[in-house]
């Protein structure tokens, strides 16, 4: 599956895609594969902080619990409902099912992210 060229990556395996100063954060096809099917998803509510590289959630696989690694630091806008009764949308197009929404707290740090390229290189080494 090809990576989206206008989203960044972190090296725990979420994406984020920036439109303005809001955030739309999920996890890469790698990650739903190593995962297996998605069985449920935790995340935090509206109007929680979240940090950069610090954790907001956690999925649930037949297989695991991973936990969620926020990419940046900012203010949860929104979360994605399907998910509590389809959390396996994430299985099927994991680079469209997102699961939170965040303001950004300083909209730069989208840039020190990996770009696609560096992110496939990245599991390449890791496969």
């Amino acid at each position: 599956m090809a990576y989206p060229a206008n989203y960044r990556y972190t090296r725990e395996h979420e994406w984020i895609a920036l439109d303005g100063s809001i955030g739309t954060i999920g996890i890469t096809d790698y990650a739903q594969a190593s995962l297996g099917d998605i069985v449920y998803v935790d995340v935090p509510k509206v109007g929680d902080a979240v940090t950069a590289n610090a954790t907001f959630g956690s999925v649930e696989s037949v297989k695991a619990v991973s936990d969620l690694y926020s990419p940046v630091t900012g203010t949860v806008t929104a979360t994605n409902e399907e998910l509590k009764s389809a959390p396996d949308k994430i299985n099927e197009k994991p680079h469209e099912a997102w699961i939170i929404k965040v303001e950004l707290a300083d909209p730069a740090e989208f840039n020190t992210l990996l770009d696609a390229a560096t992110y496939e290189a990245f599991i390449a080494e890791e496969s």
